[in-house]
């Protein structure tokens, strides 16, 4: 490859369907208020493999390198607050909804899309921690705003084995916080624990919880699933307690009642990590490398992968076959 070209992951959907791989690319040339990184580490998430796969409608235009988490070193800026050879971290915005990507060696973007990387992170922790621990953070920041105190009790927290379930574990106990795990895979039950879950319960360990109030059993709870679970957790609140609302693998419908909001003062808080503006996305960033920073973020990644990995990874991550933080390494 010379100079001016680059290696990305590019999804496609044409004539020939969906299809998705290594291109070669043209080196972008950074416009007013942008700036050009040069990308060495991203993350999968859940939505990553959705838009790879094409098995989600996340993209709004095709074709698209894909990737919703970057970090790396700016190459070139026209922006103000950065210079070439800053440390910086890209997730959410537009990156694989509506603007290229993080799955490149090369990602141009507006500068105002960018944080800092914050002392005590580097590129590979950053992307350790990733969305999941930004959108992790982001929902114990609309908790604690809320009034979350560990005395309100213990925090559930489902999809416990995921990335941002997995995050949210680790940062509550940093934290504190008693945190109760659900997880439907007894084989991580030992990582769990080790994260900071004091303890594990089954996916259907609320299924009888049909009753508009059940016994009141949750300080608080981070819900990365929603349906049934969601409706579930509200019936099981304390008074006064917060519901972080994050992901939807269980399904986007909530059937439950207002008696959990009216009579027990519950609170369901909406978590939308892509949109989050400056200073709150680099406030979160700061606290990630430091207050709350995952106590072991070393095991909170379980793998590494390149970008010719990625097919294979996505597939993997949407039949449940991964847990933890995917590091992506860009050669």
């Amino acid at each position: 490859m010379s100079m001016n070209t680059y290696s990305a992951f590019r999804i496609h959907k044409d004539d020939q369907g969906h299809h998705a791989g290594i291109e070669t690319l043209t080196k972008p040339e950074p416009g007013a208020g942008e700036v050009l990184v040069r990308v060495t580490h991203s993350t999968v998430n859940y939505k990553d493999a959705l838009a790879g796969t094409g098995k989600g409608k996340i993209l709004r235009t095709f074709p698209l390198v894909g990737g919703i988490d970057a970090a790396g070193m700016v190459e070139q800026s026209n922006h103000p607050d950065y210079s070439a050879g800053d440390g910086v971290i890209a997730t959410g915005w537009g990156l694989s909804f509506d603007h290229d990507g993080a799955y490149a060696q090369y990602l141009c973007v507006p500068g105002d899309w960018l944080v800092a990387l914050p002392a005590g992170l580097d590129a590979r922790a950053a992307m350790i921690l990733g969305s999941a621990g930004f959108t992790a953070a982001l929902a114990m920041h609309r908790m604690l705003t809320n009034g979350q105190h560990p005395e309100l009790g213990p925090i559930l927290v489902n999809g416990a084995s995921g990335g941002v379930g997995s995050m949210a574990v680790a940062i509550f106990a940093k934290l504190g916080y008693e945190v109760v795990a659900i997880s439907g895979k007894p084989a991580l039950y030992d990582w769990l624990g080790a994260l900071g879950a004091s303890r594990i319960i089954g996916r259907d360990a609320l299924a009888d919880a049909k009753r508009p109030l059940e016994t009141a059993q949750w300080g608080g709870a981070v819900d990365n699933v929603g349906g049934e679970m969601l409706a579930q957790i509200t019936r099981t609140m304390v008074p006064n307690g917060n519901i972080a609302a994050i992901g939807l693998v269980g399904g986007h419908e909530l059937h439950t009642t207002v008696m959990p909001f009216i009579l027990r003062g519950v609170s369901l808080l909406g978590c939308n990590s892509v949109d989050v503006p400056n200073p709150l996305r680099s406030e979160l960033w700061h606290h990630l490398a430091g207050d709350w920073r995952p106590t072991r973020l070393e095991d909170m990644h379980t793998e590494t992968v390149g970008l010719e990995d990625l097919p294979d990874v996505f597939e993997r991550m949407l039949a449940g076959e991964t847990h933890g933080q995917v590091l992506v390494e860009i050669a």
